[in-house]
């Protein structure tokens, strides 16, 4: 009876080392200094890219936070959240023991959107007739002293090699010294709230003023400034490289509207992405998709309505300026809209 107790002791005893050394080695084999960095797309669109990090991990599964789940090896997951909230996402790291560490992030994930309305100007020759029309002449200078004459010729305005091309020259033509092309979906294509980009690379040369900006449909029946005015990107060329986004309205016309700039190096030999958010209680005005223009939006105010679009480059006048007198052309290019609601 005796051996009996001393053989089951010794069993014991066999049972519990071999557990502590299986609990020793998994406990040194659990994934440790987890940690979880999360990457938010600047785009708006929901976009979140993941990284977790561990020692001893060989896989990690993550949990969104929304009953969706995705396992990776490399730790670099990208998920698109299709509802804007705040979600606590969880992420499982896991050794080759099958031993397990969780970790918890939190992220905020902004308004989901989809793609409204886009203008590639992929297909060469006149812009596309169905989306643009154009403002012609000169009309007293277009309310601010301005030098050019604008036509609707490919000498203007033409699409090639996956850009729009709106050509300022310095030529004779139905008595004025400049011509350009100042094209408007006036019409053809309105739109209220939203984001906006237009990629676009800007011409150089003192006197020039080319502008990506907005009018208010109704403009036929309430007169500027009461249909409002929203300039998405101004650039005048005697001050390289400075960009201007500027609200126009009742009480803020003229020189006395609601602005603010900011420095984009390179503005006229590469091309930047020029943005708006625009909503019914702000309109942010941002370059590469950095802010540097915030207004609030009010009901009083005319920015609560439809809009078109217009694209030009002007030369001289209020804000362009004295003119390089050795100017004789310079183009701004466009490579595309979009609109995302």
């Amino acid at each position: 009876m005796r051996y009996l107790r001393t053989y089951m002791l010794v069993a014991l005893v066999a049972v519990a080392t071999s557990c502590s050394k299986s609990n020793d080695k998994e406990a040194a084999d659990k994934p440790a200094n987890v940690d979880v960095k999360t990457q938010l797309s600047t785009d708006n669109s929901g976009t979140v890219t993941f990284t977790a990090t561990s020692s001893n991990a060989t896989s990690y599964e993550f949990d969104f936070g929304n009953g969706v789940y995705q396992s990776s090896t490399t730790g670099s997951v990208t998920y698109k959240y299709p509802v804007a909230g705040t979600y606590t996402v969880k992420v499982t790291a896991k050794s080759a023991s099958g031993a397990v560490t969780i970790k918890s992030a939190q992220v905020v994930v902004s308004a989901a959107e989809a793609l409204f309305w886009s203008e590639e100007f992929n297909t060469p020759g006149a812009p596309d007739p169905g989306k643009w029309g154009y403002d012609l002449g000169n009309s007293n200078g277009w309310g601010n002293n301005e030098l050019e004459y604008y036509t609707n010729r490919s000498d203007n305005a033409i699409v090639s090699n996956g850009t729009l091309k709106i050509t300022l020259k310095k030529e004779n033509y139905n008595g004025f010294g400049y011509t350009s092309a100042r094209l408007l979906s006036k019409g053809k294509f309105n739109f209220k709230y939203g984001r906006i980009e237009i990629k676009a690379k800007l011409p150089a040369g003192g006197g020039t003023w080319p502008a990506l900006w907005a009018l208010g449909s109704n403009i036929d029946t309430a007169p500027w400034p009461a249909c409002g005015e929203i300039d998405i990107m101004e650039h005048i060329g005697n001050n390289l490289n400075h960009v201007l986004s500027t609200l126009h309205y009742p009480g803020h016309s003229g020189g006395n509207g609601v602005s603010g700039g900011t420095t984009v190096p390179n503005a006229s030999t590469e091309f930047h992405i020029y943005s708006m958010n625009w909503t019914a209680s702000k309109l942010e005005f941002a370059v590469d998709g950095k802010v540097f223009h915030t207004v609030a939006n009010t009901a009083d105010m005319p920015f609560n309505q439809n809009f078109f679009l217009i694209l030009n480059v002007a030369m001289g006048g209020n804000l362009g300026g004295a003119v390089d007198p050795n100017f004789s052309s310079a183009a701004m290019e466009v490579d595309y809209i979009r609109i995302y609601k």
